[in-house]
């Protein structure tokens, strides 16, 4: 059953590619199987790729995917029965070399050089990915799309979780980072029936409740402040909790009810501290209905970092940013792959064989490249639903030593006898 729900998977992807779907889908098991490539081209040199090196490009030019419906198909393999833990951030593809790329901005890169700024030229990607596991790094992206120079990463990561939550049965919980732990993100995600953990920024201020309403005058909106950074502003917490883990030590937990900010003040929420030996000061914040326990929620948000584990896997080994397109159309049909080859992994991580190369331990529950690794042996059993590619190109011509046909191939068409000139009547009168 395992591998009928891949095939079928695989199958409905087909469907939706739109044109140049045989090439596509050749090009997406040609990168799951080739570990290694210098340049995009390359990719066409893999055995399970059929087609000439330029359908490379050629197919991410002219396809059209209905993205509606390839994200509908990620969302209905989440199962049911659980609650979805979701996971957005975004990172950037340098492309400070295209100078003729349209729509480029500034986004983040690290940088090893001293005294360089950490920002090249290029295109920003917002991604929502399902964390489908308590432990491991595994991360699963429903969406990825880009980021547009019109827009924030706010905006597009909270249009993200609209779209999510309306194909999702159950109520999710989405984890953000500090950038979007801020009162326009808040306010964008106001009527999503999502709860929200987010980590807030040391240097925010906050506002509590504001006192009951003495009849005179304008009722407030806000109460005292709540300064991160002053622990003076922040009074007694409501509650605290203490334990011990086996990573980092012992980690205390205070929280704070009713805090809001100064923009989103119809927003109340609950905010959260964790301390523990290697960490000075984390600060959370819980947008939404019933709140977990303080254990679980401190667990929740570190399940966060699995994203980023998927933001390396997919730039090393699904060779992510190694195409070089022209335009941000291509780039962006390219980028629609990325969710359909991390889902068939994830499909598949029970099917193949763990096969580690001699300086890699044997793993009992396979990480995402050791699915990738193993993936060839088992793309022989369940096949392709494209097309084997057409011939084309120029004729071969006539062969060499078939007879000709006695009759023509078009009928002859005889030239009608030349008609007599016509005589002018002007010169006969003369």
């Amino acid at each position: 059953m395992i591998i009928d729900k891949l095939q079928e998977f695989r199958q409905q992807a087909y469907k939706f590619l739109g044109n140049g779907r045989d090439a596509i889908l050749d090009l997406m098991d040609a990168v799951l199987t080739s570990p290694r490539v210098k340049s995009f081209a390359e990719l066409s040199l893999s055995a399970v790729y059929r087609r000439k090196w330029s359908s490379l490009y050629e197919s991410l030019k002219d396809s059209r995917p209905n993205r509606g419906k390839l994200r509908r198909l990620c969302v209905e393999q989440i199962p049911k029965a659980i609650r979805p833990l979701l996971a957005g951030d975004h990172t950037g593809w340098g492309r400070p070399h295209a100078k003729t790329l349209r729509d480029r901005i500034f986004v983040h890169q690290p940088n090893l050089v001293e005294g360089n700024k950490p920002i090249v030229l290029g295109h920003d990607y917002s991604t929502l990915a399902w964390i489908p596991e308590m432990s491991g790094s595994w991360a699963i992206p429903l969406c990825h799309e880009r980021i547009s120079s019109f827009e924030t990463a706010a905006q597009r990561g909270a249009f993200q979780l609209r779209q999510v939550c309306r194909d999702l049965t159950a109520r999710p919980i989405a984890t953000y980072d500090s950038e979007y732990g801020s009162a326009t993100f808040i306010n964008l995600t106001e009527d999503i029936p999502v709860d929200l953990l987010l980590r807030l920024r040391p240097n925010r201020c906050l506002y509590k409740a504001p006192a009951p309403y003495s009849g005179c005058g304008r009722p407030r909106k806000h109460g005292d402040k709540f300064q991160l950074a002053n622990a003076d502003s922040w009074g007694e917490p409501s509650a605290t909790f203490s334990l011990e883990d086996e990573t980092v030590g012992q980690v205390l937990i205070q929280q704070w009810s009713d805090l809001h900010f100064k923009k989103a003040s119809q927003r109340h929420f609950q905010v959260m501290r964790v301390t523990h030996p290697h960490c000075s000061g984390l600060w959370l914040a819980w947008v939404g209905e019933q709140m977990p326990s303080l254990e679980q929620i401190w667990r929740l948000y570190l399940r966060r970092f699995a994203i980023d584990h998927w933001y390396r896997f997919a730039k090393q080994r699904l060779h992510w940013t190694l195409p070089q397109l022209l335009t941000p159309q291509q780039a962006l049909r390219w980028s629609d792959l990325m969710p359909l080859l991390s889902w068939q992994l994830w499909l598949a991580r029970q099917l193949v064989i763990d096969t580690p190369l001699p300086w890699q331990k044997t793993q009992t529950n396979l990480t995402l490249g050791r699915v990738a690794q193993g993936f060839a042996a088992l793309l022989v059993r369940i096949g392709s639903p494209a097309c084997s590619p057409k011939p084309r190109g120029k004729s071969l011509g006539w062969n060499s030593g078939r007879k000709r046909s006695p009759f023509p191939r078009f009928p002859v068409i005889k030239k009608h006898a030349s008609r007599p000139k016509k005589v002018n009547k002007d010169n006969l009168n003369s």
